[in-house]
């Protein structure tokens, strides 16, 4: 007998955007998936969304969540009883056939975990930090094969791994307000999850641009996540090797944006890792 499909609950975080999240919702209802619910979990303080919900050919939860993007994501947890659990940007898209094709991936290797993919914008391009070869998600290997919008879980694994840090991802009013999801993942793979990256596998999100401020910014996510997490001090040194180097090749090609992303992420890196050191010292 052909294996049951599993169920999706798509744990949609959002704040300040319309069409975007209209265009989300238009991608979602063009899968044809027949077992797919979207939890919105709204962090608006008007009423765009309810707006937006109305009248939607797709089962829909309407949720409201403090600031920040885990502290949205922890409520929405809260209603997850699907097989797989995913968690979409609101301004991501999903291409038809995506969820039927992570399905099959589910359903043909009943020990697979969980499952990542890859971004790319409309026209095809990516950001040229995601690793191009398939692989099995390590603690060692994970940075550059996996973010929210392309990572979907089995709810078992998500039941046991527990709730997304909260110090992590915007809105959190830290100064480490990205890294949530890589935070999420290192806790799995940690936990013994088998999870694999299938790039193929493609969700559309805009690529972003490399300025200084999301350098700074991702830079201190990723020191604090070495700290948190016990990276041994080879993995810390190659995390600072790479922009160090990023930055020296940049300048001798006189590419001076991109020398000072990748130095701005240097400095994010060393100030989240000490910065992760002096509050556990204090703790």
């Amino acid at each position: 007998m052909p294996r049951e499909s599993p169920s999706f609950d798509l744990v949609v975080a959002t704040v300040g955007r319309t069409d975007e999240l209209r265009s989300l919702l238009d991608s979602l209802e063009a899968q044809h998936y027949p077992q797919l619910r979207a939890i919105v979990v709204d962090q608006n303080e008007d009423e765009r969304v309810p707006a937006l919900l109305a009248d939607r050919q797709l089962e829909l939860v309407h949720l409201r969540s403090a600031p920040g993007l885990s502290r949205a994501r922890n409520v929405g947890l809260q209603e997850v009883a699907a097989d797989l659990v995913a968690f979409p940007d609101d301004d991501c898209t999903y291409p038809p056939g995506l969820l039927e094709r992570v399905a099959e991936r589910f359903r043909a290797e009943p020990r697979l975990d969980g499952l990542t993919g890859r971004a790319e914008d409309e026209r095809g391009r990516s950001s040229a930090s995601w690793e191009s070869d398939a692989a099995l998600l390590t603690r060692d290997n994970l940075w550059n094969r996996a973010n929210a919008a392309t990572t979907f879980l089995r709810r078992e694994l998500v039941e046991r791994v527990g709730k997304f840090d909260e110090n992590l991802g915007l809105g959190s009013g830290k100064r480490s307000s990205s890294g949530e999801e890589t935070d999420y993942l290192v806790r799995t793979v940690s936990a013994g999850a088998r999870i694999a990256y299938d790039p193929s596998l493609v969700v559309r999100h805009d690529v972003r641009e490399d300025d200084s401020a999301v350098g700074l910014r991702d830079g201190e996510s990723l020191g604090y996540l070495l700290r948190k997490h016990g990276y041994p001090p080879r993995t810390v040194a190659r995390m600072l090797v790479r922009p160090a180097g990023g930055t020296l090749v940049a300048l001798a090609r006189l590419d001076l944006p991109r020398a000072r992303y990748y130095a701005a992420s240097l400095r994010g890196r060393v100030a989240g890792y000490a910065g992760a050191r002096r509050s556990n010292s204090s703790a």
